[in-house]
């Protein structure tokens, strides 16, 4: 009877060097959920969980779910609120500090909202709103 070699030991990996799935880095509302019922499949049926401490548990679910909405909602308002400041820009004369650290002032010709944060053009120069230091006043009426 001959064997046929399968090949040398530790050639073949059941376990892949690549994760399947990246874990999570914050607590959201599906992890909570997760956790939840995994602690319900496990506890012991002679001794159930608290039914107090599942309400306190809900509560701070739908209490991490309110604050996070209002996290979001809080940095749509500020991005509305930048928008409306930048076009309140156009047409007067500010100042800036340049990303040279230079100071330079001008008149706003336009507008632009595709970043993160507005920028407003001066002459050539393309600054952020955060990096506006003055606004001196509306030339040209």
């Amino acid at each position: 009877m001959t064997t046929t070699p399968i090949g040398p030991v530790g050639s073949t990996s059941l376990t892949s060097t690549t994760p399947t799935r990246t874990p999570k880095q914050t607590m959201d509302a599906e992890v909570f959920m997760n956790l939840l019922v995994t602690q319900l499949k496990n506890q012991d049926p002679s001794s159930p969980m608290d039914t107090n401490a599942m309400i306190g548990q809900s509560t701070q679910l739908a209490m991490m779910e309110k604050l996070s909405q209002m996290a979001t909602d809080s940095s749509k308002g500020l991005q509305a609120q930048q928008r409306a400041s930048a076009a309140a820009m156009l047409g007067r004369t500010v100042s800036y500090l340049g990303a040279d650290g230079v100071a330079g002032s001008g008149l706003v010709s336009s507008v632009t909202y595709t970043g993160t944060t507005p920028t407003v053009t001066i002459g050539s120069a393309v600054v952020p709103l955060d990096s506006i230091t003055g606004v001196t006043g509306v030339t040209g009426t």
